[in-house]
């Protein structure tokens, strides 16, 4: 058996859009299908999770282990994004203050969230075991080291690291010149 699911299978998962060339592994779990659209050239390692209004655009690799929360906002992932194993991407988060409690099992009226749309223009990397925290918009080409902690926007082709993650360098440009043939700029 195939570890990834066939196009017939992506059908019957109920997701609400996926394009060509699909890889979604069979132990990914999808909470909320009808929410996540997916474009095409795309492979979904192992153990991921995906929850919530999510847009992949085309030419990503959501590596294994990442967690992908929208909550009640969304995650959205650009053209050739690449998130590596053990990410944690939150459009929404718990009020961790101690003026309210947390987890999603206590009353709705004793819990208070925060949150906000989370942004990874084209060609933007996550390196692995890094946090993307809510309402953040990571820079078109931002490439984002490992084990750092997203709180704050990224800029453009920029290169950040660290808890929490700060701009050490300008990123190259020159992947720009490797675009597929017949590509047309798509998402973000």
């Amino acid at each position: 058996m195939n570890s990834f699911y066939t196009s017939d299978e992506l059908s019957a998962l109920g997701l609400k859009t996926f394009g060509e060339n699909v890889l979604i592994s069979r132990k990914c779990s999808i909470y909320a299908a009808g929410k996540v659209s997916v474009g095409s050239h795309v492979r979904i390692d192992d153990f991921c999770i995906l929850s919530g209004n999510i847009e992949i655009g085309s030419y990503i690799h959501i590596s294994a282990y990442t967690s992908l929360y929208a909550g009640s906002y969304k995650i959205q992932l650009g053209d050739f994004c690449t998130v590596s194993s053990r990410c944690a991407i939150y459009a929404e988060s718990d009020d961790y203050s101690g003026e309210c409690m947390t987890n999603p099992m206590v009353p709705e009226e004793c819990r208070t969230t925060y949150g906000g749309d989370v942004i990874l223009k084209q060609h933007a990397i996550i390196g692995s075991a890094s946090t993307v925290l809510p309402d953040i918009t990571i820079g078109e080409g931002a490439s984002i080291g490992t084990m750092s902690l997203v709180n704050k926007d990224v800029p453009a082709w920029s290169v950040c690291v660290g808890i929490p993650c700060k701009k050490i360098k300008e990123r190259s440009k020159n992947l720009l010149k490797m675009l597929p043939h017949g590509y047309v700029r798509g998402n973000l």
